[in-house]
């Protein structure tokens, strides 16, 4: 008789944090869709990481989820250990270049902390929804700035626990994109910004506010802008010039409102919003000859997948 297989919880090593076995992942993601995490681990702090990085079987994979605001979990949920960041990693503060935030800091709270010390520079992140974690893997960009025009350095931790210090000439930091290895975690980061007027920067961040609210589905179950923009071109117009505004897939939908969006319209599954983001690409590549490149983040396991 073939023995047991052993749990994937009696694996990792002791920690101080939390381990949740088949922890729901929808209620966390902007779409509110996909499965459990195998397990899920909150570290009480970085050294609780470190450790657990280290001693963890190699063969355990681990993904990162921050707040769910640019990613698709799949049906099938996520094999391995799903990472989620708690407020050890969420502090902001001023020192004399700028501010360093963690990599759990939403990136409008850094913003609004800026805002408070009358700092200029990253008012732009109060129309990035997500973490600065999230921002730096992506070198998230709004409103005519990107982290890389900001950055000083980033913390991380790599696959074997070692904590490194990265500059931004080191991390391959181009549109929506950086270089840094998909499986080190960044830990945080250092921003400059300089003294400004604390007036002009509210006014700054009330306009980026209201232009995500009039352009934007931000009140919509979705997840940011689905594809990138090709060089030269914007998506939404590729895509409403192919004919998809307003198209659906079971559950899911372009958003009318501005059409590099999907949308859930209360019962779609992350197998609807996949597959109609897949038309989306093939109606574009069909009428124009562009293939869009997905912005979200798709991860995890196709439900026929199974759960081995």
């Amino acid at each position: 008789m073939t023995p047991p297989r052993q749990k994937l919880i009696d694996r990792l090593p002791s920690v101080r944090g939390r381990y949740t076995e088949q922890a729901p992942l929808a209620g966390i993601t902007w779409f509110r869709v996909g499965g459990a995490a195998e397990v899920s681990f909150r570290p009480a702090d970085q050294d609780d990481l470190v450790q657990f990085l280290a001693n963890k079987p190699a063969d355990v994979p681990v993904t990162v989820l921050g707040v769910g605001s640019n990613t698709l979990v799949r049906d099938g949920g996520i094999a391995g250990v799903v990472l989620r960041l708690g407020r050890a990693f969420a502090s902001i503060e001023r020192d004399s270049e700028g501010i360093i935030a963690g990599a759990a800091a939403l990136d409008v709270n850094v913003a609004e902390v800026a805002r408070r010390a009358a700092l200029t520079g990253l008012e732009f992140l109060s129309g990035i929804p997500g973490t600065i974690g999230g921002a730096l893997r992506m070198n998230a960009g709004a409103y005519g700035r990107e982290i890389k025009d900001v950055l000083r350095w980033a913390e991380v931790v790599t696959p074997a626990g070692e904590v490194k210090r990265l500059q931004p000439q080191e991390m391959g930091l181009s549109y929506r994109r950086s270089a840094v290895p998909a499986d080190w975690i960044f830990l945080r980061a250092a921003m400059d910004a300089e003294p400004g007027d604390a007036e002009v920067i509210e006014t700054r961040m009330n306009e980026i506010r209201n232009a995500r609210s009039s352009s934007q589905p931000i009140r919509s179950r979705t997840g940011g802008s689905t594809f990138k923009n090709p060089p030269g071109q914007k998506a939404w117009q590729l895509i409403d010039a192919a004919g998809c505004r307003g198209l659906t897939r079971g559950g899911a939908q372009v958003s009318e409102q501005h059409c590099n969006f999907l949308i859930n319209l209360g019962d779609a599954t992350a197998g609807d919003l996949e597959a109609l983001g897949e038309e989306v690409r093939r109606r574009v590549q069909a009428h124009s000859g562009v293939e869009l490149e997905w912005e979200i983040r798709r991860i995890g396991r196709h439900p026929e997948e199974g759960s081995s």
